[in-house]
């Protein structure tokens, strides 16, 4: 399966890769020696870093244990699982209560939050909305869409159309639209790694799905953890940006790697909520930092939709730790809202925005 038909790039588009090698930890205090349990999921890869030489037999249990998260998630929110839970929902009567897990239930309250506070610039009933521009995994699209079933689409989704009721962990659609969870269950995934490890005692560890990043203590004894932030320049891997974090999700999204031209006009994968069309502004990507990945993965899909002026607006009122890369001609303009810059320090804050 992959998460990421919804706004992004199906495999690790626009990835935060590792800028050091990165030291893991274990219950106890952080090592040099690490060991990496790796493997591929939702049509991508994750990778789990721990310090310390684990036997084999510790790596097999912990690989079991990773999988069994993930492939949960799986089987709750893939769009490519006829027996997902989310597929079910998405046949079910319009109109029709249907009793969902708790941990879907937990992703699309999320969403449903970052929708109400993006006013719409993360909706996940666009679901073929997107499908109709043919942005996916076995797909790559070579026409605009028509027009009238364009505007059809559009006006049968809506986040307001799907309610859900958290006490009896229940929910309907109110029109037939269907939920894609790609901007938000990737991101889940990798805190349900994050809780797993948690629960076996491990407090130094850093999960990497796609790009998506969770790190929790230190990489070593009193250094954090040091991720770089790639400058989008197609076809190549270049850090831009080095970011030190402890205990915080890290995820990233752009429109450079995803995309298809008509008579010379770039239209770029990530398709606005709101219009039912590309965006087109010149932001390049975002970076978004908080406590989950969920979280950070949402609104990331969020911000590439809204643009720099009214992203970074709500990055201010939402007190939300964004860097964006705009750009200028043949240059890169770095913004950073006022909570990233109180994260990262004043000084580190100068030198990104340098």
């Amino acid at each position: 399966m992959s998460f990421s038909s919804y706004y992004r790039v199906y495999c690790s588009f626009f990835i935060l890769f590792l800028a050091l090698v990165l030291a893991g930890c274990s219950p106890s205090a952080p090592e040099k020696t690490v060991t990496r349990i790796e493997g591929n999921i939702f049509g991508t890869f994750w990778q789990v870093t721990l310090s310390g030489n684990l036997t084999e037999e510790v790596q097999a249990t912990l690989r079991k244990g990773i999988l069994q998260r993930l492939q949960a998630v799986d089987k709750s929110m893939s769009t490519y699982r006829d027996d997902s839970e989310l597929i079910g929902f998405n046949h079910h009567p319009v109109g029709e209560w249907k009793s969902l897990s708790p941990e879907l239930m937990e992703v699309l309250v999320l969403s449903q939050s970052i929708s109400e506070k993006s006013q719409g610039a993360f909706d996940v009933t666009v679901g073929n909305l997107v499908n109709l521009w043919s942005f996916g995994p076995e797909q790559r699209p070579d026409a605009i869409p028509d027009p009238d079933l364009l505007e059809e689409r559009l006006h049968e989704s809506g986040f307001a159309w799907l309610v859900l009721n958290e006490d009896l962990g229940q929910a309907r659609r109110l029109q037939d639209f269907f939920v894609d969870l790609s901007g938000v269950a990737k991101g889940y995934g990798v805190d349900e790694v994050g809780r797993y490890l948690s629960e076996q005692g491990y407090e130094h560890y850093l999960v990497n799905i796609g790009g998506e990043l969770l790190a929790k203590g230190e990489r070593s004894a009193g250094e954090p953890w040091r991720v770089g932030i790639e400058l989008p320049h197609e076809g190549v891997q270049q850090a831009h940006h080095i970011i030190e974090i402890r205990d915080m999700s890290v995820a990233t999204s752009g429109d450079y790697r995803n995309y298809f031209e008509v008579d010379g006009q770039r239209f770029s994968h990530t398709i606005s909520p709101v219009t039912g069309w590309p965006v087109n502004h010149s932001l390049a990507s975002v970076t978004v930092l908080s406590p989950d990945n969920a979280s950070a993965d949402a609104w990331a899909t969020a911000m590439m939709v809204m643009g720099v002026e009214a992203g970074l607006a709500v990055a201010q009122r939402e007190d939300l730790k964004v860097l964006m890369l705009e750009r200028s001609g043949d240059k890169w303009l770095t913004h950073i809202s006022s909570a990233f810059k109180q994260y990262v320090g004043e000084s580190a804050a100068q030198s990104l925005l340098q």
